[in-house]
């Protein structure tokens, strides 16, 4: 089944997924989300930008769990609503991207300084959404 990005141009899908940023093409920042207009750098007066791949892993900086249901907009995937694990990972090009951890982890999994990896999960019937899936310190997938 083939799903759709829940924000399109925020991340690719496949075997490979990854969140998709804006480097300045002036001074070479990274933005994510991707960006346009201007350049946020106070120091540069760029206003164009290069859509560039974020890496797949990254290091938790921090992470929480949500126990109450966010509001609206926010759709709970079930009823009653399942509380989730959030991480803010820090990324090598220097940015910390908030997300959902992937299905089946939760926040005695997780600790500041671990690994995830980028990982696309279905989010309702036909709309897909990036997550942050926990690997192990040989570099393989957690198993759950």
């Amino acid at each position: 089944m083939t799903t759709t990005p829940v924000i399109d141009g925020w991340f690719t899908t496949g075997p490979e997924p990854a969140l998709l940023g804006s480097r300045c093409t002036t001074c070479e920042t990274v933005y994510f989300p991707p960006t346009q207009g201007f350049c946020r750098n106070p120091a540069c007066s760029g206003d164009e930008f290069a859509e560039t791949a974020l890496s797949r892993r990254g290091t938790i900086w921090s992470y929480t769990d949500a126990q109450y249901q966010p509001p609206p907009p926010y759709v709970p995937p079930t009823d009653p609503f399942e509380p989730f694990a959030l991480a803010a990972v820090e990324l090598p090009e220097g940015l910390v991207v908030l997300g959902q951890v992937a299905k089946g982890y939760g926040v005695a999994d997780l600790r500041v300084g671990g690994e995830v990896e980028l990982v696309v999960e279905t989010l309702h019937d036909d709309l897909s959404i990036w997550r942050w899936k926990p690997v192990t310190e040989m570099g393989e997938e957690a198993d759950q």
